[in-house]
């Protein structure tokens, strides 16, 4: 690739289920301090929930940035070494967690749908493999001519930047690329989904379909 993957924009990724008996805490942690506490970082520009209908952890949460840098500043840093009180205990109510910090790569299509399907690829970093990701981009065009996807977006995890969360587990965590397809109803999503998995020879099966729960963009924090 020409382009360096710290100029791409970037997501981190934080897809987990949640202890049932503090899920209400949980989620209203979620929604009151740590959406918010993480778009105020510079850099990033949206910070956006939602919930799995079919899936095998319940909770995702995706943080879009400008750029991969954004997970390199001191804002950063401060804001990931000195979690609030109720960060660290709701930080270890995740169950299962799975923490990445991606570059966006054959984005195509725009606009966030109020459905995500998400496919795990399995497979070496693509991002390395300009072939690969224009494979990808062609793929993404062409789920777009079913009728209710909007948008998709290979995301390639940066091993260095993709630290685990502390419930997450250490060993044998394999950081693959994730495939989103952002659709505007749930059969647009598990069509798209179905057809991707099919391409891609993946278990359709296996592809997660979220619902929206909300979003917080960076420029509603200077509306308010």
């Amino acid at each position: 690739m020409t382009t360096s993957t710290t100029t791409l924009p970037g997501i981190l990724f934080v897809w987990t289920s949640a202890d049932p008996e503090h899920e209400r805490d949980f989620n209203r942690w979620y929604d009151r301090e740590h959406v918010e506490e993480r778009v105020r970082i510079p850099g990033f520009v949206s910070g956006t929930r939602y919930q799995s209908v079919r899936g095998s952890r319940k909770y995702l949460g995706l943080y879009r940035t400008d750029s991969l840098d954004a997970f390199q500043t001191p804002d950063y840093f401060k804001a990931f070494g000195q979690q609030t009180p109720w960060s660290v205990t709701n930080l270890q109510r995740m169950v299962d967690p799975m923490r990445r910090v991606c570059a966006i790569e054959a984005e195509t299509g725009m606009g966030t749908g109020a459905w995500l399907a998400v496919l795990r690829l399995g497979a070496p970093a693509i991002g390395q493999d300009a072939a690969a990701v224009a494979s990808m981009a062609a793929l993404g065009a062409t789920l777009l001519q079913i009728d209710g996807v909007i948008a998709t977006r290979l995301l390639t995890p940066d091993a260095k930047l993709s630290g685990p969360l502390p419930a997450e587990q250490k060993e044998g965590r394999v950081l693959d690329p994730i495939f989103l397809i952002d659709a505007s109803s749930e059969s647009a999503a598990m069509a798209a989904a179905n057809a991707a998995s099919a391409a891609l020879g993946l278990d359709g099966e296996q592809a997660a379909i979220l619902q929206l729960s909300w979003q917080l963009r960076e420029a509603d924090l200077h509306a308010a």
